[in-house]
């Protein structure tokens, strides 16, 4: 009986190596740049700038705000699909529509990958690090705790900054129809 070759569409793999870059790269912490990173690697968009840019945004700005990994994601969106000009409002338009999409896709993958009923609430650290941690950490007080609980562990947040960079990867994928 022949081997059954099996192969993965050039979609699907993007994904993937998206995904694993992300993950690994947050082991160095900076859940922002990793998925960012990850993101201009794999799609060639912005630069350097734009990577040092993304630096101050992980941990929610240290302070439980905004997820680092979901900003990071966003950045790398408008770096794919956001305007040049600021006339341009229909493109501003829909690239935030996307946005918000992006931001509800993130929560529902969270939902689903670290289990739980429950959809978040929000986007915000603190409540992604309850989800995932069992508790939320004050940076950079409390980092040490936040380590000991997991934070940089392959199940914490480096998994959501695989999911940040998945979400936003299918996304640029179905807009750039690659």
């Amino acid at each position: 009986m022949p081997e059954k070759v099996t192969t993965i569409p050039k979609g699907d793999e993007i994904i993937q190596r998206v995904k694993a870059k992300a993950l690994a790269n947050d082991k160095f912490s900076g859940c922002s740049q990793s998925v960012l990173g990850a993101l201009q690697e794999e799609f060639d968009i912005g630069d350097m700038q734009s990577f040092k840019a993304a630096t101050v945004h992980s941990g929610g700005f240290r302070r439980g705000e905004t997820c680092g990994a979901l900003i990071g994601g966003l950045m790398g969106l408008g770096l794919a699909i956001g305007r040049e000009r600021m006339e341009d409002t229909d493109t501003y338009q829909k690239a935030m529509d996307v946005s918000d999409e992006i931001s509800r896709r993130f929560k529902e993958e969270l939902r689903k990958q670290f289990g739980s009923g429950q959809e978040l609430k929000s986007t915000l650290c603190t409540e992604i690090q309850e989800r995932v941690l069992g508790r939320s950490f004050e940076f950079p007080r409390e980092y040490e705790a936040f380590l000991e609980a997991g934070g940089h562990s392959d199940t914490g947040c480096p998994q959501v900054c695989s999911i940040a960079a998945q979400v936003v990867a299918e996304k640029i994928l179905e807009i750039k129809e690659l």
